[in-house]
């Protein structure tokens, strides 16, 4: 048996990097994932690389922007598959600005994707877990950015460690009323993802792999799957006393600081 058997399960930000990793993990384990994501072709790759490996999965094309667009998605998953057990917030972006340059609109930009989003998942989806009639529990992916700052990240980070009070907020919040959803943010470090070139300065853009050589405690970056592990655990009973936590994933990048390596 799988770990995930019995699970229902709606993963934003699906069709690539850290979201895909998470839609194939948890499918692997049993769960039934409904892969949503604003370009629906990736999202519809994903869905179907694990409908052909033997899962079950939808894709969804999906605005997380708006509100509208998440109540007909979890409309959705509930009439498909008869209710949500889990939620993963992964969808985002990174757009690397120095604060006085950086436009309103790519604050905003940031904002609604890391931070509405966010808020409008949870608050869409704690009811149909309270219909699902068992545990819930809701992934939000915040950063190690949302630990600490980042020169060039002002917005990023403001988003993702908005994400981590929240997550902290909501999970007291449902502990109060007496559901069963636990709340918990997940903090990645150096991930090779998608996300990398828009984070980082374009004049003198390190890659990823190349970053985490030189400033990760452990030596190096790491790719989603490491942080899809973490997600699964999460989303597994195996963490079923874990609530308002964060979970970090960073090779040590928060810890604290060590002598950069040479490039």
């Amino acid at each position: 048996m799988g770990q995930m058997d019995g699970k229902i399960v709606l993963i934003t930000g699906g069709g690539d990097g850290i979201g895909k990793a998470c839609a194939l993990t948890l499918a692997r384990e049993g769960a039934k994932v409904a892969v949503t994501d604003i370009n629906e072709v990736t999202a519809a790759q994903t869905a179907n690389e694990i409908n052909e490996a033997g899962g079950e999965a939808m894709a969804v094309q999906h605005d997380v922007t708006q509100e509208a667009r998440w109540q007909e998605v979890v409309a959705a998953i509930e009439e498909k598959w008869g209710g949500l057990n889990v939620l993963v917030n992964n969808a985002g972006i990174g757009i690397h600005a120095n604060i006085v340059t950086m436009s309103l609109e790519d604050w905003r930009m940031q904002t609604a994707v890391n931070l509405d989003s966010v808020f409008l998942g949870t608050k869409h989806a704690i009811p149909a877990m309270r219909r699902s009639g068992q545990q819930g529990s809701i992934i939000n992916m915040s950063s190690a950015a949302g630990l600490r700052g980042a020169p060039g990240l002002s917005g990023y980070s403001a988003t993702k460690g908005a994400v981590k009070l929240f997550t902290k907020s909501v999970a007291l919040e449902c502990a109060n009323n007496g559901d069963n959803i636990r709340v918990n943010s997940v903090h990645p470090g150096i991930i090779e993802t998608g996300i990398w070139p828009g984070a980082t300065d374009s004049e003198s853009r390190m890659s990823a792999k190349a970053f985490g050589e030189r400033s990760v405690p452990l030596g190096y970056s790491a790719n989603p799957q490491v942080v899809a592990d973490g997600v699964l655990f999460l989303a597994s009973d195996q963490s079923a006393y874990m609530t308002g936590s964060e979970l970090v994933i960073d090779g040590g990048l928060t810890a604290g600081t060590v002598s950069p390596r040479p490039i």
